[in-house]
C-alpha cells in the first residue's frame, strides 16, 4: 500500500491561471510542477485549467477551474497559515495579498504573536500571516 498524501485543492471559476501567476509573483521559491488545460470538446472551457500542481512557500497545492458555475466560493474557515521570518515580509505579504481583496484582521499585535494579519486575496483565498 502506498503512502497517503494530503494537499489543499482550490476550485476556481476560470481564474486558476491568474491565481497561480499571482502566487508565483508573491511567494519566492514557489514553482509550477504540472498544468493541464481543457482542450476543445472537453468538459471545461477551452484553455482553462483542468488541473495544476504548484507550490506556495513549500506547500504543494492542486487547483482547477470548475467545469460548472458553482454556488460556493472560498471561505476563511480554510486558510493558508504563513510563518514569516521578518516583520517586513509579513507587512509586504499583507499589502500585496489584500490588494483587491479583503482585510479580515489588519496587521497588528493580538497577543498570540509579535505580529499577525489575516487577508482574503482577490480570488477569495484566505491567508493568515504570522511573525513570532
Amino acid at each position: 500500500m502506498g503512502k497517503l498524501t494530503a494537499r489543499p485543492f482550490l476550485v476556481f471559476q476560470g481564474e486558476a491561471a491568474d491565481a497561480i501567476d499571482f502566487y508565483l509573483s508573491v511567494f519566492p521559491d514557489s514553482e509550477v510542477f504540472k498544468v493541464e488545460h481543457y482542450a476543445a470538446g472537453e468538459a471545461g472551457r477551452e484553455g482553462t485549467i483542468k488541473q495544476a500542481r504548484f507550490s506556495v512557500a513549500g506547500q504543494e497545492v492542486i487547483c482547477t477551474d470548475s467545469v460548472v458555475k458553482q454556488s460556493f466560493t472560498f471561505t476563511p474557515a480554510f486558510s493558508f497559515f504563513i510563518e514569516c521570518p521578518s516583520e517586513e515580509q509579513l507587512r509586504h505579504l499583507a499589502t500585496v495579498l489584500k490588494e483587491r481583496g479583503v482585510e479580515l484582521m489588519p496587521v497588528g499585535q493580538y497577543g498570540f504573536s509579535k505580529l499577525f494579519a489575516w487577508v482574503n486575496d482577490r480570488f477569495g483565498v484566505s491567508w493568515q500571516l504570522n511573525y513570532t
